[in-house]
């Protein structure tokens, strides 16, 4: 195998090395939708009641978002070529389990590990990233990272919707989780053959007690959002969650303060330009993003007894937009920087505002067709959100961080996903539990998604006025 090249001499292997790194970005990603449009198809075979099924996207979720940070760090410290090999074999084996499960309780566990997974796998991406490229490339690959994570996550009922048909009833739905496996296979080949070796610096200093920390800060945010039905009795978690939180910060303080690695140097915030912002518009965009996904198909599967597959095609305008904006995106955001991101949230709240309105005035399944284009429109907005947002988060973090950085950047997108798919999952069955009809549950659901992308809007539009440079006086 070639020698590794100097900072001073760009690895040759470096865009094909990406291309492998996003595959398996992708398909590990993807899996946090997908698995939307097979889920009236799993309760159907496996006997799910719906609490029981919400562990199956939520439970997800859930570890994916434990093991982030502490992912980031591991590949810090032993290396992101060894973390991403390590981590996509055991994605590879976990969704071969989940696939195999004949029980609601074996694939919930086979998704926690899935999850668990995942979020090893995420952060080597951007790590790797900040190993490979620099200057004006590193900005264009970011740009790629970002466009993977949001054309993954809209594209991902669409496929499923496919596999659905192509597989049949009733056990379909286990090739949503088969398909990871030649996928991933071939990616564990190529990345072996393809990613950057790096020596490491001795024994690595991990950060035991900021892990465990941040950990139960994380799991005590979270579980009570994926027991949604029960936050009336969970909800003390919440304050023990920011309690927790903060003893992790003024631990990784000290450890700081000692010359120790810790599992997050807080100088990260303080050092890097719109990092906190960046990871706050991620965190409020996602809350809107990723739980629509779940309230359309419970309403076209469930309200107008569509199949998987027409349920997936009915959001396939979102995709297209989005995978056709992101592309175009990540070349303009070096020179239109955070108002590219304000111009995309503002098309997708209004194009989903639409949709709403829309599904209140217009019945039966018709509705496909009228919500066509301003399913576009909202696309398009998002393709113009994800992307540039995750290179003007990560662009100026250092390498030493780069894995840590990339791993908070999606923890707040996994918490953003947990707090979305509740909130609107439960508006959704509030509405129709109370006799409003599916028409009238999707509306207000995606009234509440529209809040959250407005939220972060306001973020955004906050942070260009920071950065935007003071206009000339006189003449």
């Amino acid at each position: 195998m070639p020698s590794d090249p100097t900072p001073e001499s760009p690895d040759p292997r470096r865009w094909r090395a990406l291309a492998v790194t996003q595959a398996a970005g992708f398909m590990s990603l993807l899996d946090v939708s997908i698995v939307n449009v097979a889920l009236p198809s799993i309760q159907a075979d496996l006997g799910a009641s719906p609490s029981g099924a919400q562990w199956i996207i939520s439970g997800y979720a859930l570890t994916f978002g434990l093991s982030l940070v502490a992912g980031g760090r591991l590949g810090d410290a032993l290396g992101r070529r060894r973390m991403f090999l390590i981590a996509l074999t055991g994605f590879v084996l976990t969704s071969a389990l989940a696939g195999a499960a004949h029980s609601l309780e074996l694939l919930v566990v086979a998704r926690l590990l899935q999850g668990f997974t995942a979020g090893l796998l995420t952060p080597q991406n951007t790590g790797l990233i900040q190993d490979m490229f620099a200057g004006g490339e590193r900005g264009k690959a970011f740009g790629i990272f970002g466009a993977t994570v949001g054309i993954s996550t809209a594209v991902g009922p669409v496929l499923g919707g496919v596999i659905l048909a192509l597989f049949g009833e009733p056990g379909g739905w286990r090739w949503v989780f088969y398909v990871n496996l030649p996928i991933g296979a071939v990616a564990l080949l190529l990345a072996a053959r393809l990613l950057p070796r790096r020596e490491s610096s001795g024994r690595p200093d991990i950060d035991v007690v900021g892990a465990v920390l941040l950990g139960l800060a994380v799991l005590s945010l979270l579980f009570p959002l994926v027991q949604a039905d029960d936050l009336a009795v969970l909800w003390w978690l919440f304050p023990l969650a920011a309690l927790i939180g903060y003893s992790f910060v003024r631990w990784e303080r000290r450890v700081v303060a000692r010359g120790r690695a810790p599992l997050m140097d807080t100088r990260l915030f303080a050092g890097t330009p719109g990092y906190v912002t960046g990871a706050v518009v991620g965190l409020a965009y996602f809350c809107g993003f990723t739980g629509i996904w779940l309230v359309f198909a419970l309403y076209f599967q469930s309200g107008l007894g569509f199949s998987p597959l027409e349920s997936g095609l009915a959001v396939t305008p979102f995709a297209v937009g989005s995978a056709a904006s992101a592309a175009i995106a990540g070349r303009l955001v070096e020179r239109l920087g955070r108002l590219l991101t304000v111009v995309g949230l503002c098309l997708v709240a209004g194009g989903l505002a639409v949709v709403a309105v829309v599904a209140l005035t217009v019945d039966g399944p018709g509705v496909v067709w009228w919500i066509a284009l301003p399913m576009l429109v909202a696309g398009v907005g998002g393709g113009a959100v994800i992307s540039p947002n995750t290179t003007l988060t990560l662009a100026s973090v250092p390498n030493r961080m780069a894995g840590v950085a990339g791993g908070l950047l999606q923890t707040a997108q996994r918490i953003g996903t947990a707090i979305g798919t509740a909130a609107l999952s439960t508006v959704f069955h509030a509405v129709l539990g109370a006799g409003g009809g599916y028409p009238h549950a999707v509306s207000a659901a995606l009234g509440c998604a529209v809040g959250f992308v407005v939220l972060a809007l306001g973020v955004a539009v906050l942070d260009r006025r920071r950065t935007q440079p003071p206009a000339p006086v006189g003449g």
